[in-house]
């Protein structure tokens, strides 16, 4: 699959270059589904230890198969061809030996469990190294290189996986397939609890019986997280272990992730190092081995507070907080190889930027690359080179290398360049207005593709999900505006209140007020885009958002007239109802205040379904898509507002995936939620 497209890539750019040099420049054209289908997926790009190599992941939808392809590739760190390392289409999250020598990576193509392999850069067969009836992620390399660290769901109360294996061999055998609990977080994103536990365990580097280093534990390695960075890491002398970990017994209502330590032996049971009752996350040893580094959120409940960076002495067992002063989140960081500097990357305005902290001084951080969407990243041994993915609006994440100065910033991979030089994919342009109580907020407006100035455009507000998730100036596939604005409409991002990369009080600013001043950024941001940009047709005008954007789209539809149609994909409706059906309740307590019982006003309050058809306004035809295996948000909350529409007469719709979640992954589903979306927009945008 990948090798086939890259062919045709290949001949695209061929063919641009052979127009280019006769003057016959082949005219772009407007993205369409199948252009974002097929690109590849570049992430988590790892420099060898010798500096020679990059290993990346590249992930290819598979159309025909519904699922993605992934493999490894290579390229050299100095620039240069990439070449494809695996063809299992499984393989993914490369990771190098100390030596150089074999990069680590997880697999199932040899059967129905996720294993570790290792493989040498010259690309000769891999070798397996564990064997469970269990599925592994998160592996690690020990620095001496004797052992590889991982985690695994298994059955607490195993002590090996033969007993692991028959416990499995019972479930799948068994003709009652119920579900009984006496606890909550019974199930969570998209699966039930099958009485498992993410455990930490160690194996050798060539092979052998894995280790259980939190045997009986009735709690996960790391807690269960939506793509945060590493939640392990070797010492420096390969003989212990930190990890994050939620001991709290319920689980539903605590965001109080520790920090632990274990001896990689075994011979002691985990040590807990921090006692905050906030979020600690994601620990990383200094190569000096004096500090722990790791990033803290301080307010308990709160899944959004501020990422802090954290510096825990190994020796005094002191922990210094070093971002108290830095108004924003700390997100992905590494150590530079002389334990002097930390490099992260955080949330500013619409642009995800690097920064450099010197760890032993009072000084403030410093930004390294600004005006960008750095995702992962990695810094070379020798300190001298950092690795990362870029991405934009207008392209899909490749890789890129820098000085660990921020100079001298140079792509490497060019992995969808030919197909995207065919495309007219406009950038967006940021501007400013006067949101609710007149404090400024940014919005971003993307143009259509082959714009003409004479011209009127229907404009379509994307609302983005979270709450507490801003939209920036990266590349997306589950809701990509270039793909939306491609028929011809005009876009219109807004970070209204609750959106990081504005400071901390305007991210709270929408908790316990969730229909309040977010809805007036959002509607003040619709007027300033019309006044600003001419070509806006203020008739013609639509609103869509996933999630707690869905959300938004219920409350527009109760409280205004204004949009000709909408779009709401999983938006909580009845917030009591959502409360005693979602999972992760810690969310519900604190953006109302505690359960409906304590707060019952604001529940209503803020409850799109308190007002449908109460302000005569409840008439904009509205699409309605949820996921069944959606736990978050449960996909009966669309199920109430579709009916409430239905009842009153108002022209709808409902999809529903019953293979999916929160998220619309597969391609062909992908496929059909793209092809209803811009269906109904033309519909009622025309």
């Amino acid at each position: 699959m990948n090798r086939s497209l890259r062919v045709v890539g290949l001949l695209a750019a061929m063919v641009t270059t052979a127009l280019v040099a006769s003057g016959q420049e082949s005219p772009k054209r407007a993205i369409t589904f199948r252009d974002l289908i097929s690109m590849h997926r570049v992430s988590d790009p790892q420099i060898s230890p010798d500096g020679k190599w990059i290993a990346y992941s590249v992930a290819t939808p598979d159309y025909g198969a519904n699922h993605l392809v992934h493999d490894i590739w290579l390229i050299p760190t100095a620039g240069g061809e990439s070449r494809q390392l695996t063809h299992d289409g499984t393989a993914e999250r490369p990771r190098w030996s100390p030596d150089s020598k074999r990069i680590a990576f997880l697999s199932s193509h040899a059967g129905s469990t996720t294993e570790i392999y290792s493989i040498s850069p010259e690309g000769r067969e891999a070798t397996k190294i564990t064997a469970l009836s269990t599925d592994v992620d998160n592996e690690l390399w020990s620095p001496d290189g004797k052992w590889i660290a991982f985690v695994s769901a298994v059955y607490p109360e195993c002590r090996d996986d033969a007993c692991n294996a028959a416990r499995e061999a019972e479930s799948k055998k068994s003709k009652v397939k119920a579900h009984v609990y006496e606890r909550l977080l019974y199930r969570h994103w998209n699966a039930w609890s099958e009485g498992k536990r993410s455990h930490l365990f160690v194996v050798p580097a060539d092979g052998g019986t894995a280790r259980d280093l939190t045997p009986g534990a009735d709690y996960d390695v790391p807690p269960f997280n939506l793509g945060e960075a590493e939640a392990i890491s070797f010492s420096p002398d390969s003989q212990e272990i930190a990890f994050t970990a939620n001991t709290d017994k319920d689980e539903a209502r605590s965001t109080n992730g520790d920090v632990f330590t274990v001896p990689v032996s075994g011979a002691s049971e985990p040590k807990r190092l921090t006692t905050n009752k906030g979020n600690d996350w994601g620990p990383l040893y200094s190569p000096d081995g004096k500090w722990i580094a790791y990033r803290s959120q301080l307010q308990p409940g709160y899944e959004s507070d501020r990422w802090r960076l954290m510096l825990y002495d190994r020796s005094s067992g002191k922990i210094t907080n070093r971002t108290e002063d830095f108004d924003a989140n700390v997100e992905t960081f590494a150590w530079s190889p002389d334990s002097h500097t930390i490099y992260f990357e955080t949330e500013e305005k619409f642009e995800d930027p690097m920064y450099s902290l010197v760890v032993t001084s009072a000084g403030r951080p410093r930004v390294l690359l600004p005006d960008a969407a750095i995702g992962d990243f990695v810094v070379s041994s020798d300190g001298h080179t950092l690795i990362f993915t870029r991405s934009s609006l207008v392209m899909p994440a490749e890789i890129f290398a820098a000085n660990s100065d921020g100079s001298d910033v140079r792509q490497l991979t060019h992995e969808n360049s030919a197909l995207l030089s065919q495309l007219d994919l406009p950038k967006g342009e940021p501007f400013w207005f006067a949101g609710a109580s007149g404090t400024k907020v940014e919005g971003m407006l993307i143009r259509p593709p082959h714009f003409d100035p004479a011209k009127k455009y229907p404009l379509l507000l994307i609302v983005h999900g979270g709450p507490q998730v801003p939209w920036d100036d990266s590349w997306g596939y589950r809701w990509n505006p270039e793909v939306m604005t491609a028929p011809g409409y005009a876009a219109l991002l807004i970070n209204p209140r609750g959106s990081p990369g504005y400071g901390s009080k305007f991210v709270e600013e929408i908790s316990h007020d969730w229909g309040g001043r977010v809805y007036t950024d959002l509607m003040n941001g619709v007027d300033a885009a019309i006044a600003k940009y001419p070509f806006i047709d203020g008739s013609r005008m639509a609103a869509t958002g996933g999630s707690y954007g869905g959300y938004m789209v219920d409350w527009i539809a109760t409280h205004t007239g204004r949009f000709k149609c909408l779009i709401s994909h999983a938006g909580p409706y009845d917030e009591t109802a959502m409360y005693g059906a979602t999972e992760e309740l810690w969310f519900m307590d604190w953006e109302f205040g505690g359960p409906p019982w304590s707060h019952p006003e604001l529940y209503r309050k803020w409850s799109p379904s308190e007002y449908a058809g109460a302000l005569g306004k409840f008439k904009t035809p509205t699409l309605v898509i949820a996921g069944e295996l959606d736990y978050r948000v449960p996909y009966t909350q669309s199920l109430e507002f579709f009916t409430a529409l239905q009842v009153q007469n108002v022209p709808s719709k409902l999809m529903i995936f019953p293979d999916e979640g929160h998220w619309i992954l597969k391609p062909q589903n992908s496929e059909i939620w793209y092809s209803t979306y811009l269906g109904w927009l033309a519909t009622y945008l025309k």
